[in-house]
């Protein structure tokens, strides 16, 4: 394991024109690069406006095979030239299913393996449901950049198993790629809080860096409140955007402190298995 890995997180906004978008997310890809980021983390289905806001039939079309999709074509390319991770983000189709997934993309250009969302949510603005059947993968991590990269996609990351599972295969640092923004049924809500308490809290937890990413800008009506961040193992923020900024957070994480703060810390020498049971029972 590397004592040391930079890694860096993206943030901006998106419209309707696909290939602007790529261009863009490939621009800040190799300013990213540029800065000796190892790693670099789109948001969340940055190949198009969040089209996940309504349900509407049309946007089953913009779904398309790991190896045919714009998104991940693109980013293959960018690695390859680079030398970089990049965990790649798109609406994936497989047959008749449909799914919103990651493809690990590693520095030879090569897909090193596929992640499909497991948690789908369900509610006004993020209507996912309508579109993604849930992941049928289970939990990835993949030995790279020197170290063991976890990768959860945006609800997946409010989940406390999500995280210590990916903890349990090996681990090191975590990424969450983003897309969230303001909740039509209640405009009082500001979630953005919430949900960076939610990944520090799986931080400190488990004594591990994260990295998350989220796109900002409004889209038919609906507000992405950016708030991007990279925090250490302790949940002490290193690199973070507010609601407004493009732009590349990149920050060094020390790996083995962390290793040796998460030893030290007993949390996973005093987990009780035995009594967790009721985890994988419906309610």
């Amino acid at each position: 394991m590397n004592s040391t890995i930079k890694v860096a997180a993206l943030q901006l906004a998106f419209g309707e024109d696909r290939a602007h978008n790529i261009a863009n997310v490939s621009e800040l890809v190799r300013e990213a690069a540029g800065k000796s980021a190892q790693v670099v983390l789109p948001p969340e289905l940055f190949e198009g406006s969040y089209f996940c806001r309504v349900e509407d039939e049309d946007q089953f079309a913009a779904a398309r095979p790991t190896a045919e999709h714009p998104s991940v074509v693109a980013m293959q390319g960018l690695a390859a030239e680079l030398k970089i991770w990049i965990p790649t983000s798109f609406f994936e189709l497989d047959g008749q299913h449909h799914y919103n997934s990651l493809a690990m993309v590693n520095p030879d250009g090569k897909v090193a393996g596929v992640y499909r969302k497991s948690h789908i949510p369900d509610g006004p603005g993020y209507e996912e449901k309508f579109y993604f059947r849930p992941g049928n993968t289970g939990f990835k991590v993949w030995p790279g950049a020197g170290t063991t990269l976890g990768v959860g996609i945006c609800w997946d990351q409010w989940y406390p198993e999500v995280a210590r599972s990916m903890m349990l295969m090996g681990a090191q640092i975590l990424f969450y790629p983003t897309a969230i923004g303001t909740e039509p049924h209640d405009p009082e809500l500001d979630t953005s809080r919430l949900w960076r308490r939610a990944m520090i809290g799986h931080a400190v937890s488990n004594v591990v860096p994260v990295v998350a990413a989220n796109r900002i800008g409004v889209e038919g009506g609906q507000r992405f409140y950016g708030h991007s961040f990279i925090c250490d193992e302790r949940g002490d923020v290193l690199a973070e955007f507010g609601a407004e900024e493009t732009g590349v957070l990149v920050a060094e994480v020390d790996l083995a402190a962390a290793k040796k703060h998460r030893a030290a810390f007993g949390f996973f020498r005093d987990r009780r298995p035995e009594l967790y049971g009721r985890l994988t029972q419906d309610v």
